[in-house]
């Protein structure tokens, strides 16, 4: 899946010579947490909830609230932002926004086409689609399936599920520490899977766990 797909067009953006309190009503309003920054129509920086609070004062100051307010209303967003932030293609794919954001702990990344901000991808978009993509929402009947890691195995699961006249929706193979085992998830289109479940288990598979949603 690519970026382009699950990205936030055309997201809220806030100028580096905006003040603080300006950005932090923005995102107050719009509910969000990130903020990508824009000058001359380039991404400059990205001001996060996180930069917020790390420009804000002390819990052990001596400044009153006024004093506070005063200094924030002055404080301009190019002096908290973090800058050069990191960025994406809107072609990239979906893991590597996923891995770029894991491994520099970040919580969005600008999409950037040409030099100009098509979008951001966020956290939350790339939960949605892992819950998308197993079928977490989809009405059906999902089997926890352990099988031995080797060639056919799929097929075999495949085939059963043609029998019983079972849909195959959403398909998932995770490997444990033990490489000789994987659990493969399956989603079907049925919620009565007992015939198919004991069908399963008679081709020597062993089903470790069901969910059913009949929403």
């Amino acid at each position: 899946m690519f970026v382009k797909l699950r990205m936030t067009a055309n997201p809220f953006t806030v100028d580096p010579d905006a003040t603080l309190p300006e950005a932090m009503e923005l995102m107050e309003r719009h509910h969000i947490r990130h903020l990508p920054v824009l000058k001359d129509g380039a991404v400059v920086g990205v001001l996060s909830q996180g930069d917020i609070d790390a420009a804000g004062p002390s819990r052990a100051t001596t400044f009153s609230s006024g004093e506070i307010n005063y200094l924030l209303h002055k404080l301009k967003v190019s002096k908290v932002m973090t800058q050069d932030p990191r960025v994406i293609a809107p072609d990239a794919l979906l893991e590597e926004a996923a891995l770029a954001m894991r491994d520099n702990k970040i919580e969005m990344l600008p999409v950037v086409d040409n030099g100009r901000l098509v979008g951001v991808i966020t956290e939350s978009a790339i939960l949605d689609s892992f819950m998308d993509l197993l079928g977490f929402r989809d009405r059906g009947t999902r089997l926890w399936i352990e099988a031995t890691d080797a060639v056919g195995v799929l097929s075999n699961i495949s085939g059963i599920m043609a029998r019983h006249g079972a849909n195959i929706i959403h398909l998932a193979v995770f490997r444990g520490e033990a490489q000789e085992q994987v659990t493969v998830v399956v989603g079907v289109n049925t919620l009565n899977t007992d015939e198919l479940e004991a069908d399963i288990a008679d081709n020597g598979f062993r089903v470790v766990h069901r969910l059913r949603n009949s929403g």
